[in-house]
C-alpha cells in the first residue's frame, strides 16, 4: 500500500488554517482549499489571476457529501455518475454550505464525487469539501504532469504535496455535465 499519511497530515493542517494545497486528484493537479472558507477560496483566485465570477470545481468524497452541499439533488444523477468511465463533474442548483464565492451567481455549483485514494482520504479526514481548480494561471493550459506546473503556483500554495509527483501519466480534466430534472447537458465531454 502506498503510504501518504504524512501528505494527509500536512494538508489537514494547511486547510484547518485557511491555506491553499497543490495535490494529485482523479484528473489533473489541483490546487485546492476548503471549500467553506470564503478566505481561501479568494486567495485561489487570487493566485491564479482568475476572475471570480468564473466558477470553482468542488470535490466531495461521496454522494452523501452532494446530499449535505446542494438542496434537493435529483437522485438519478448518481445512477447516472455510476455507468460513466471518466471522472464527471455536475453542475447542481441549489449549492448551501459552501463559501459564498464558490457559488455561481445563479446559485449553481460544480461538484465531483471523486474516487483517486488519496483525495477521498484526504476530504473524509478532513470532514468538508475541497476546491479543486487546475494547476495553473487563468489562460494558460492545465499541468498535464506535476513537472509542468508552474515556479508561481508551486511557490504560491502553502502545502505541496509529495505524492504522485513522479507519475508520468498524462491527465485530463473532467466531463463536465449539468442536470436538469433528469436531462444531461455535457458542457465538456
Amino acid at each position: 500500500m502506498v503510504n501518504f499519511e504524512k501528505d494527509i497530515e500536512q494538508c489537514l493542517k494547511t486547510l484547518h488554517t485557511g491555506g491553499l494545497i497543490l495535490y494529485p486528484t482523479d484528473t489533473v493537479w489541483g490546487i485546492g482549499c476548503d471549500a467553506t472558507n470564503e478566505k481561501a477560496v479568494e486567495r485561489i483566485y487570487a493566485l491564479k489571476n482568475r476572475p471570480d465570477e468564473k466558477a470553482m470545481i468542488v470535490l466531495v468524497a461521496d454522494e452523501r457529501d452532494v446530499l449535505r452541499y446542494v438542496a434537493s439533488p435529483d437522485l438519478q444523477v448518481f445512477d447516472y455518475l455510476l455507468e460513466t468511465q471518466k471522472p464527471t463533474t455536475v453542475i447542481y442548483e441549489g449549492a448551501i454550505g459552501l463559501a459564498d464565492n464558490l457559488v455561481a451567481k445563479d446559485g449553481s455549483i460544480a461538484i465531483r464525487i471523486c474516487k483517486e485514494e488519496f483525495c477521498k482520504h484526504l476530504i473524509k479526514r478532513f470532514r468538508k469539501p475541497l476546491v479543486s481548480t487546475s494547476a495553473n494561471i487563468s489562460g494558460q493550459p492545465a499541468a498535464k504532469l506535476f513537472d509542468d506546473i508552474t515556479a508561481e503556483i508551486k511557490n504560491g500554495v502553502d502545502y505541496v504535496v509529495n505524492y504522485r509527483q513522479d507519475d508520468s501519466t498524462i491527465a485530463s480534466p473532467s466531463s463536465v455535465i449539468k442536470w436538469s430534472n433528469g436531462l444531461v447537458e455535457v458542457l465538456r465531454p
